[in-house]
C-alpha cells in the first residue's frame, strides 16, 4: 500500500473496474432496423420498440427473433432468480444476451432441449469471437459472435427479408458506420453472424468455421459507470495522477465512456490495439506519455505499456484479472487483481487483490499509501526532534559546566514512555487535509526530504533551549540541584508531549485540524502525562528516578515554558500561511 502513494499512472480496465459490468441490450440492429428494448439490469422485464418508437411483439419479426435465438444459442450464461433478484451466472456480457432473449419470452433451458449444443471454439482475445454448434430443424448451423469489425470482415452474406444476399463493400461499409455509431453512444456493441453446415466438422478449427459467414446483426449493451468513479477520476487528477483505460472495446465506445468519466479530453491521444503492435519500443514510449485510452487491446499489450510506462520513469499500477494478464501484473510497480472476477494465476500475481473491483478503491488505496508515509514521517520528525532536543540540553549545561540536568534513568523514561507512547499514536494520524491535491513523491525521495531535516533541527533547538533555560533558572532561582533536575526532567518532558501537536501537520494549524481529531494521540499523550505525574509525585518513583516535590511556583514555571514550541511553531505556521495567501486590502476586492 506504501508504494501506492507514489503512483503516478494507473492503468485500469474499463469493464468491472470503472463500470459495473452489469450489461443491458438496449438496441439491436439487423435487417436494416434498429429495435429498441427497454429495461435496465438482468431483470427479464422489458419491451421491444421499432424505430418509431412503437411498442412491437418481437415473435412477429421473423429476423429479430432469429437474431435473439442465436444470441442465446450461443451463450453459457444463465438467468437465475434469487432472493436478492435477478442474477447473471456466467459472463455479464452473455448474461445481458440472455436476459434480451428472456424479453422476449425465450427460455435458455427450453432451447436448449429443442436445439442441443454439438460442439463449440472457444473465445479467445486474439481471434475475439466464438463460435457454436447447433442442430435446428434437423440442420446444423454455427452461430458466431464478436467483435464488429472483425466478425463483419469474415462474413460475405447478410440477411435482408428473411432472405440471404450477397454482403456488398457498400453494405458492409454501411455495417460498420452503424457500428461506430453505437459505439460512439459508449455502448457495447457485439456481432453475431451464422453459417449453415451439411454435417458437423470432426474438428472444427476457427479458420475454417469462422469464415465465409452470413451476418445476422448487433447486439449493442450499455454497461453503466460506477457512479464514484467520476469523483475518484477527479481526485487522482487532482493528485497529479494520470488514469489511462485500457479495454478490448470499440475506440468509440471506450471513447465515450473515458469522455463521461473525465479521463479524456478533447486533443488526448487515443491508441488501438493494431496501431500498438505495429510500433516499435522507442514509438510505443512516446506515444504512452500523452495516450490515455487503449482500445482493442491484448493482454500482452498490457505488458508492452507497463515496460514503456516504466522507461518514462512512471511508477505504473495496472489492473487485470485473466491469467494472461499474470504477466503485465508481475511488471507493473503495483499489480492490482480483481478479487470478484479476478482467477486465483492473476491474484498470484498481483501486489494487492480488489475485494470489489472498483476503481473508486484504488485511488482510496492511493490516498491510505501516501497517508502512511506522511504518518512514518511524522513519527521521524517527532523522535528525531525531541532526541535533538535532549542531546542539546545536555550538551549545553556540560559546556557551561553546569553538570547534566538529566540522569541515564530519565532520559530512559522519556525515550520509552514520554517519546514512545505519542509516537505510535502519530503512526494512526488521520488523513491530513489537500494530502491528494499534492503531486507523487519521487521514488527517491529521502524521509527527510521537504525541509524535514532543517525543522527537526530548529525545533529540537528550540525544545533542548528552553529546557536548559529553565535549569539555568532553577539554579539561578537558588533552587538545588535536586529540585534544578526535576524542573528540567518535567519540563523537557512536557515540552515533547506539546510538541506532539505540532508535528500532526507542517503547514496546517494545529486549532484548525483539531485538537482531537486524533483521539490516539490525545489518550497516548494523557497517558504519558499520568504516569509522568506518577513519577513525580509518588515516594516510590521518586527515589528510583531521583526527583523531589516542587513548589507551586516551579510547576508554574515548568507549564509555561512547555508551551513554547506550540507557540513558536504557530507563528511559524501562521507566518508562512500569509506568505503563500497573503491578505487582499479591502480595497482592492472588487
Amino acid at each position: 500500500v506504501e508504494t501506492l502513494g507514489t503512483v503516478t499512472v494507473i492503468c485500469s480496465d474499463k469493464t468491472g473496474t470503472l463500470t459495473k459490468n452489469e450489461m443491458t441490450v438496449t438496441h439491436i440492429y439487423t435487417d436494416g432496423e434498429i429495435f429498441d428494448i427497454t429495461g435496465i439490469g438482468y431483470s427479464p422485464e422489458g419491451v421491444f420498440m421499432d424505430d418509431r418508437g412503437e411498442e412491437i411483439s418481437p415473435s412477429s419479426i421473423g429476423n429479430l427473433m432469429h437474431m435473439l435465438r442465436g444470441g442465446l444459442l450461443s451463450s453459457d450464461a444463465r438467468l437465475a432468480k434469487t432472493d436478492k433478484g435477478w442474477e447473471v451466472i456466467g459472463d455479464p456480457t452473455e448474461g445481458a444476451l440472455v436476459v434480451a432473449a428472456a424479453k422476449a419470452g425465450l427460455e435458455k433451458a427450453d432451447l436448449e432441449e429443442k436445439h442441443p449444443r454439438l460442439a463449440e471454439i472457444p473465445f479467445d482475445s486474439r481471434r475475439k469471437m466464438m463460435t457454436a454448434f447447433h442442430e435446428i430443424d434437423d440442420s446444423i448451423y454455427s452461430f458466431t459472435k464478436g467483435a464488429p469489425d472483425r466478425l463483419v470482415a469474415q462474413c460475405t452474406r447478410i440477411v435482408r427479408s428473411s432472405k440471404v444476399e450477397a454482403l456488398t463493400p457498400a453494405a458492409r461499409k454501411e455495417l460498420l458506420r452503424i457500428n461506430s455509431d453505437l459505439a460512439s453512444r459508449g455502448e457495447r456493441v457485439l456481432a453475431l453472424a451464422m453459417r449453415k453446415w451439411p454435417r458437423i466438422p470432426d474438428d472444427p478449427h476457427p479458420e475454417e468455421a469462422e469464415k465465409e459467414l452470413i451476418f445476422v446483426g448487433f447486439f449493442s449493451m450499455i454497461d453503466p459507470a460506477r457512479p464514484e468513479v467520476k469523483d475518484a477520476v477527479r481526485t487522482s487528477r487532482r493528485a497529479g495522477i494520470r488514469t489511462v483505460m485500457i479495454t478490448g472495446d470499440h475506440p468509440d465506445t471506450a471513447v465515450a465512456i473515458a469522455e463521461e468519466l473525465g479521463i479524456w479530453r478533447e486533443g488526448e491521444q487515443v491508441l488501438i490495439g493494431e496501431e500498438l503492435r505495429k510500433m516499435d519500443e522507442q514509438e510505443l514510449r512516446q506515444a504512452v506519455g500523452s495516450t490515455v485510452v487503449y482500445a482493442r487491446v491484448s493482454p500482452k499489450d498490457k505488458l508492452r505499456i507497463v515496460e514503456a510506462l516504466k522507461s518514462h520513469n512512471h511508477i505504473a499500477a495496472m489492473t487485470g484479472d485473466g491469467v494472461n494478464d499474470a504477466p503485465a501484473l508481475k511488471r507493473a510497480d503495483v499489480g492490482v487483481s480483481m478479487g470478484i472476477t479476478g482467477t486465483e494465476v492473476a491474484k498470484e500475481a498481483s501486489d494487492m487483490v480488489l475485494l470489489d473491483d472498483d476503481y473508486a478503491t484504488i485511488v482510496g488505496a492511493v490516498s491510505e499509501g501516501r497517508t502512511i508515509y506522511s504518518n512514518i514521517r511524522k513519527v521521524v520528525h517527532y523522535l528525531l526532534s525531541c532526541n535533538v532536543g535532549e542531546i542539546i540540553t545536555i550538551f549545553t549545561a556540560v559546556l557551561l559546566g553546569l553538570g547534566s540536568p538529566l540522569t541515564a534513568i530519565q532520559i530512559l523514561w522519556m525515550n520509552l514512555v514520554t517519546d514512545g507512547l505519542p509516537a505510535l499514536a502519530l503512526g494512526v494520524e488521520p488523513r491530513e487535509e489537500g494530502i491528494m491535491e499534492q503531486p507523487p513523491r519521487e521514488t527517491d525521495e529521502g524521509v527527510l526530504a521537504g525541509g524535514m531535516g532543517v525543522r527537526i533541527l530548529w525545533q529540537g533547538a528550540l525544545i533542548g533551549l528552553t529546557a536548559f533555560a529553565v535549569y539555568y533558572l532553577a539554579l539561578r532561582l537558588g533552587r538545588t540541584p535536586a529540585q534544578a533536575h526535576t524542573m528540567t526532567f518535567a519540563t523537557i518532558a512536557f515540552l515533547q508531549l506539546v510538541h506532539s501537536f505540532n508535528v500532526r501537520s507542517t503547514g496546517l494549524s494545529l486549532f484548525k485540524i483539531g485538537v482531537t481529531s486524533n483521539r490516539s494521540l490525545v489518550y497516548a499523550v494523557l497517558a504519558s502525562a499520568v504516569l509522568m505525574v506518577a513519577v513525580l509525585f509518588v515516594p516510590f518513583f521518586r527515589v528510583f528516578f531521583d526527583t523531589v516535590p516542587l513548589p507551586l511556583t516551579d510547576w508554574l514555571v515548568v507549564l509555561t515554558f512547555s508551551l513554547t514550541p506550540l507557540i513558536a511553531v504557530e507563528m511559524v505556521k501562521y507566518l508562512k500561511h500569509r506568505q503563500i495567501h497573503p491578505r487582499v486590502p479591502a480595497a482592492n476586492r472588487h
